[in-house]
């Protein structure tokens, strides 16, 4: 519809579009909501509310979806998003494995897939890319791939010296010099492509679709091939000048007591050596268990379990000492914990971690609520694929990512 797209004309035309973007936020946050409850939180006017919800309705982006009785007077009709409205393409592309994930308007999941490899190498990234795509474009059919809006890629961004830790080819190093990630899906799929660091895309998923809905300051730790992080304040995503807001990786912490860890050069190390999964697999392999990826951690015979026991230790007492040091600077609610452990083993860890805390606070400090993630593995891809719908359907284009005007592009960490 002209009114809610449009990005230029009067300033009746631009308050207009701005206000179809509040109504379907208020929707987006309730869930399903009458028409006075979004005139109360879009502090709009019920009959041009009402204006907006009939346009909304007739564009395809909001659908009626019953109606509520009890109150007083006659009953309210209650409004969703509508599935059909609007889809986009989410990839995270990881340092193992790369996600595909194609989610509706209403946010829920259409289509999803995996593909594992040894290194992230461009070509393959972008073989598997356009398997992806053409097959989600399939799935969607002629009618509502009309409707595809864009592309979001999450991904790490540029890591430098932690590459010796996975050991990758140098001609692999090389040839992301001269990819351009985000320039290559633009021109080949003709879609608008937005890129975002992969900690932040989990933390922003987190913050739509997950725990983050309870919370408007929170920090959101992911544990993934190596950990990162992502800020949440006032309910917007911080990603600071340089995208690197809340990049947990390098945060110094004590030396790791695991035999498998190498000792620090200096009288630090560094959390990505204490709380990442390369450092748990590490410590199986120096162990004897041959392990690849997290997931072959469900079910594990009773020896493994007493291993990764270990790394759960080392990691909450690295963990919590991280977490202290963040609410020292930057008082949130909650601290939320994700990445693609199998949800028994996150639910463990982030117990220890509640532990360690307790009993490292200082005295002085406020302590946030610590709590395991609600999205697991999917929480960056999912992420991935918010970003090109706030650009085009959220309050502005803030309202999800807060950053500077300036802020550089993304490196991947190869």
């Amino acid at each position: 519809m002209a009114g809610l797209m449009a990005q230029t004309g009067s300033n009746s035309v631009l308050l207009r579009a701005y206000n179809e973007r509040v109504v379907l936020d208020a929707v987006r946050r309730h869930g399903q909501a009458s028409k006075a409850e979004i005139a109360r939180f879009a502090h709009l006017t019920p009959p041009a509310v009402a204006g907006i919800v009939e346009a909304l309705v007739a564009g395809g982006y909001l659908t009626e979806v019953g109606k509520r009785f009890g109150g007083k007077g006659q009953p309210s009709a209650m409004y969703a998003l509508a599935g059909s409205g609007a889809y986009t393409i989410g990839f995270h592309i990881g340092r193992r494995a790369m996600d595909a994930i194609l989610t509706d308007f209403a946010g829920q999941t259409c289509a999803f897939e995996t593909f594992e490899y040894p290194y992230p190498e461009p070509d393959v990234i972008k073989r598997l890319g356009r398997t992806s795509i053409s097959h989600f474009r399939s799935q969607l059919g002629p009618v509502n791939e009309g409707r595809l809006v864009g592309i979001g890629i999450s991904a790490p961004y540029f890591i430098g010296g932690w590459d010796e830790e996975l050991g990758f080819p140098g001609d692999v190093q090389l040839a992301w010099r001269s990819f351009d990630l985000k320039s290559h899906f633009a021109e080949t799929q003709r879609l608008p492509v937005m890129i975002e660091n992969d900690a932040s895309a989990a933390a922003a998923a987190e913050l739509v679709y997950g725990l983050g809905k309870k919370y408007t300051d929170f920090l959101h730790i992911s544990i993934s091939t190596f950990v990162g992080g992502g800020l949440v304040l006032d309910g917007t995503l911080q990603t600071g000048p340089n995208g690197n807001t809340a990049a947990l990786g390098p945060f110094p912490v004590t030396p790791s007591k695991l035999s498998s860890v190498r000792p620090p050069k200096g009288k630090f190390d560094v959390l990505l050596h204490r709380a990442s999964i390369y450092t748990l697999i590490s410590h199986l392999k120096s162990n004897g268990i041959d392990i690849n990826r997290a997931r072959e951690l469900s079910n594990m015979p009773a020896e493994v379990g007493l291993l990764v026991s270990e790394w759960q230790d080392d990691c909450a007492d690295a963990l919590a000492q991280a977490i202290i040091g963040c609410i020292s600077v930057v008082d949130v609610q909650a601290v939320i914990i994700d990445g693609i452990l199998p949800s028994p083993i996150l639910l463990e860890t982030v117990a220890r971690i509640r532990q360690c805390f307790s009993e490292m606070i200082p005295p002085g400090l406020i302590a946030p609520s610590i709590l395991s993630g609600e999205l697991g593995a999917r929480g960056s891809a999912l992420g991935a694929s918010i970003l090109p719908m706030f650009a085009l359907f959220g309050p502005d284009k803030g309202v999800l990512v807060k950053t500077s005007s300036e802020k550089k592009p993304l490196l991947i960490g190869l």
